[in-house]
């Protein structure tokens, strides 16, 4: 299952927030800085380039599931532990390495910038950081996809959509930036649109009946068949008879999930228009709404060729994040 993890080291580590006394809470801090998803590793040149870099790469700059083209979970800007004064200190999520001192991994909360994550981990060797690394790596993750998360719907609750159409029509409460627009809006189907770049971001809503995701043991394959559906209906393409379906020659990555404290189906994917030359990545949660008998439908989908997608996607995941349901 798809979760969010807390830390939880094995007993030779030591995990500790060392900005909890009153003096350092009293402290003002500038504002932290950084592109969503971007981590910066405070390391050794030497290090970086060595085993000790591979080992941080493979896990960190790990490819995305279910965009078209390769993109790494994190951009990773590295710098010397020399260099990490001044403005470099306020990026807001770091990892510092420490070769040759006693083996530690320590969290610093908003130690020299705010909202700030910090991980330090030390090793006295290159095996033992590396082999630290790879423990801790997957909750790691996590906590910097958690902290990326709060800054990225931060920005976002900045200039926030209207949402009384979504509220009267699902009960449901989302924020979304006032970038996106209604461009269709029916009794049970409300699509939202966003112009960027050489492109567009659309977010779907809709509700299906708890039986036709659940209507056998075939989760995906009846998702596929609920979104192909919807795209013949409501997702023409460039030419008359093209419409958006679900890419064919690849299943989708289908996870479990919560929306909202609601068990949910998150599946990811690519989408592509039948009849046509376009395609992309698609986002979906499936939410169960038991006391409404539905499953009630978040789907993104970005429209952007021959450039990077896991921001939007990013963002797209941050807004259907925020989603609150009310009974009806």
């Amino acid at each position: 299952m798809k979760r969010i993890l807390i830390l939880v080291f094995s007993s030779f580590l030591f995990l500790s927030c060392n900005n909890n006394g009153k003096e350092k809470n009293e402290r003002i801090l500038a504002e932290s800085s950084g592109n969503i998803n971007q981590l910066t590793l405070v390391v050794d040149n030497a290090l970086w380039e060595g085993s000790v870099g591979e080992a941080i790469r493979d896990k960190f700059a790990s490819i995305v599931d279910g965009l078209p083209q390769e993109e790494p979970m994190f951009s990773l800007s590295q710098i010397p532990p020399e260099s990490f004064e001044g403005f470099a200190r306020r990026n807001r999520s770091f990892i510092l390495i420490k070769n040759n001192a006693e083996k530690e991994i320590k969290k610093v909360n908003n130690l020299y910038a705010r909202p700030q994550t910090g991980i330090i981990i030390s090793g006295q060797n290159e095996e033992e950081l590396i082999t630290t690394i790879g423990e801790v790596s997957e909750d790691l993750i996590a906590l910097f996809k958690a902290t990326e998360m709060k800054e990225k719907q931060r920005r976002m609750g900045k200039s926030l959509g209207k949402t009384q159409s979504l509220k009267n029509k699902f009960g449901l409460s989302l924020k979304f930036p006032t970038a996106y627009r209604y461009a269709v809006e029916e009794d049970n189907f409300v699509w939202l649109r966003k112009d960027i770049k050489k492109g567009n971001m659309e977010i779907l809503i809709y509700a299906v009946p708890i039986n036709q995701i659940e209507k056998d043991s075939n989760i995906v394959g009846n998702i596929i068949k609920m979104r192909d559906s919807i795209g013949n209906a409501h997702i023409p393409g460039p030419t008359e008879g093209t419409h958006m379906i679900t890419e064919e020659a690849y299943a989708p990555y289908l996870f479990e999930t919560e929306i909202d404290k609601k068990f949910a189906y998150e599946t990811r994917g690519t989408w592509e228009v039948k009849g046509a030359f376009m395609a992309g990545p698609f986002l979906n949660y499936a939410i169960k709404d038991v006391e409404n008998n539905r499953y009630l439908i978040l789907e993104g989908f970005v429209f952007k060729p021959s450039r990077g997608k896991r921001d939007n996607i990013f963002e797209l995941d941050a807004i259907f994040q925020s989603a609150q349901l009310k009974n009806q």
